[in-house]
């Protein structure tokens, strides 16, 4: 993993929560990770990575990643060994 996505990996796990991560970083993650990343209806991406799929809604109007989405981000990589 390049020091970007591990720079990402621990903006994710920082607390407070951040609501100003870029979304690009994030899918960009997960492409590392290992992850098939595929657009779904309106502004939806699915997320296929550790054998299971996730929906995220991409933002729009705005290129950062509400507080909410990068909670469920670092749960579920916490839930898969991710660590920073």
């Amino acid at each position: 993993m390049k020091k970007k996505h591990q720079k990402t990996v621990g903006r994710v796990y920082s607390r407070p929560t951040s609501g100003n991560i870029a979304w690009s970083d994030i899918e960009s993650l997960f492409k590392v990770l290992g992850a098939d990343v595929s657009e779904r209806s309106g502004s939806r991406v699915a997320v296929v990575l550790f054998g299971e799929v996730r929906v995220f809604h991409r933002p729009h109007l705005s290129p950062n990643t509400d507080k909410g989405a990068v909670a469920s981000v670092r749960k579920w990589l916490e839930e898969n060994e991710v660590i920073p």
